[in-house]
């Protein structure tokens, strides 16, 4: 297996500059000050990946009340994600890396064992962010069901 470099608690948080739904650039720094939830999923409009991408929709006003701002983040193309906001009415910023250079900067690529199965693929994270750009938490293979609650718990956020 191929080792793949993982973020941990306390690195800096790797910069991006990615284009999104809209086509507009968009880079960690413009957040700096602020803390950001950046969530890594494989693809846009698939089961999984829309039941998280709606469940931090409906978490967004308690997790912002915790003074946290959600990014998603996948290989789809801009103008899949822009479907996939429109369609799921997804209310954050979805970001394109068709490249997955950012995706590797995370370890968020890499090899990944499904059922046995070894492949290459986008593996499933979360990274909270802190205002000065350092990691707080990375969580890699987590998963699409229950993940946003979790995560709320873990960041001391009530649901709203």
């Amino acid at each position: 297996m191929v080792d793949t470099i993982r973020l941990a608690t306390g690195d800096k948080a790797p910069d991006f500059n990615l284009g999104n739904d809209t086509g507009a650039r968009v880079k960690l720094s413009d957040f700096r000050g602020l803390k950001v939830v950046l969530y890594v999923y494989p693809a846009a409009m698939t089961p999984g990946c829309t039941m998280q991408a709606c469940d931090f929709r409906d978490s967004l006003d308690s997790l912002a009340e915790g003074g946290y701002h959600v990014i998603g983040l996948s290989p789809d193309s801009p103008e899949k994600l822009a479907q996939f906001r429109a369609k799921e009415q997804i209310t954050f910023p979805l970001l394109s890396d068709p490249d997955k250079t950012t995706l590797r900067a995370y370890g968020a690529y890499g090899e990944k064992n499904s059922y046995g199965r070894i492949s290459m693929g986008v593996i499933r994270s979360t990274f909270v962010i802190d205002a000065d750009g350092k990691t707080i938490h990375a969580m890699y293979n987590v998963k699409a069901t229950g993940h946003v609650a979790k995560l709320r718990k873990t960041l001391g956020v009530e649901d709203r």
